[in-house]
């Protein structure tokens, strides 16, 4: 039986190298209204899931002026804000995603090139 779960192991460790290329990423994107950080925003976010992600991305853009009772149920603090619910873990990236390389870094899409310069909360991030 040792084998059986060595062979398991390294099924699974394989699987895991591949799924970060197949996994769909699922973002939340919470704005108010049609302001010009807001409309950057959905601009930046866009463009970066569609150079990053090419259809392996499912974006929900929230407008909290018309939907405000989720902004509670979320813990949404500051607009906008991207929370990334899936793969996990959670993230939340907050301004307007005009910082490529931060929001990729909190998309877990690149690694932060410095790990000193990371924010305290690795689980927000400001852009």
């Amino acid at each position: 039986m040792p084998k059986k779960k060595i062979s398991d192991s390294t099924e699974a460790f394989e699987r895991s190298l591949v799924r970060p290329q197949e996994e769909t990423y699922v973002l939340r994107l919470y704005v108010t209204g049609m302001t010009p950080q807001s409309v950057r925003a959905i601009t930046n976010i866009k463009k970066t899931c569609e150079e990053r992600l090419q259809g392996r991305y499912e974006l929900e853009v929230v407008d909290l002026y018309q939907k405000p009772e989720l902004a509670k149920g979320e813990q949404i603090i500051a607009a906008p804000t991207l929370i990334k619910k899936l793969p996990l873990p959670l993230r939340r990236i907050i301004g307007d995603m005009s910082k490529t390389e931060r929001v990729l870094v909190g998309l877990d899409l690149r690694r932060s090139p410095d790990n000193a310069k990371e924010a305290p909360n690795p689980k927000a991030t400001l852009v």
